[in-house]
């Protein structure tokens, strides 16, 4: 996906990546100036009890809840890449996330299925829980999530196929716009065998909606 293994890199993201302490802290303070402008333009007293320190606090919240622009690819998944000739389907549902909507910045959350079909290679489970988590800890939008855990999958171990459905509610329709509190959005990424072959692909589907 990219030579530094960060998966769709935006330009600052390297630059983020690679800050020195008094950078990170400089970023960090330049943050909460942009939040207490937000909080004026809302009509608030930023100076007032209740908000004085809230610049600080959510600049450090914001900064936590897209920390996956902080992480690679290739220290994430580390040395959990295993040669097991195993051929067999391998699946990991029910993977819970939450990410922020770049269009309003509002949470989206809900959960991840993962499925792929080695070809000798096998990751270590918990691995595609971190892939997920990378992820979403930046600023998404659903579809794109979904295709980036697939090539990161499809990546790392080169396999017969990757399957992602993720099914998530989104706070940008509930809290806004149409309002429609409880409405679930389904993305999918096939590839390989599970997007060619109707029968694996639906082996997939059938076991991840199968009863809990």
């Amino acid at each position: 996906m990219d030579k530094d293994g960060l998966g769709w890199p935006a330009k600052a993201t390297l630059d983020r990546l690679n800050h020195t302490p008094a950078q990170a802290a400089a970023n960090q303070a330049r943050l909460a100036g942009a939040v207490h402008t937000i909080l004026q333009c809302l009509g608030e007293d930023p100076d007032r009890e209740g908000l004085k320190r809230t610049p600080e606090r959510y600049a450090k919240a914001l900064l936590w809840m897209t920390r996956g622009y902080e992480e690679r690819l290739s220290d994430v998944i580390s040395n959990a890449v295993f040669d097991e000739d195993h051929d067999e389907m391998v699946i990991v549902r029910d993977i819970e996330i939450s990410s922020l909507c770049e269009h309003h910045l509002v949470p989206f959350r809900g959960k991840v299925h993962i499925g792929y079909l080695p070809n000798r290679l096998v990751i270590g489970l918990s691995k595609l829980a971190r892939i997920a988590e990378t992820f979403a800890r930046r600023l998404q939008v659903q579809e794109r999530l979904t295709k980036q855990i697939a090539l990161a999958v499809e990546e790392a171990i080169q396999p017969q196929g990757v399957a992602v459905v993720v099914e998530a509610s989104h706070m940008c329709m509930e809290m806004r716009g149409v309002q429609k509190v409880g409405a679930q959005t389904v993305s999918s990424c096939m590839l390989g065998v599970f997007r060619s072959q109707k029968a694996t692909r639906q082996e997939f589907l059938d076991l991840i909606n199968k009863p809990r």
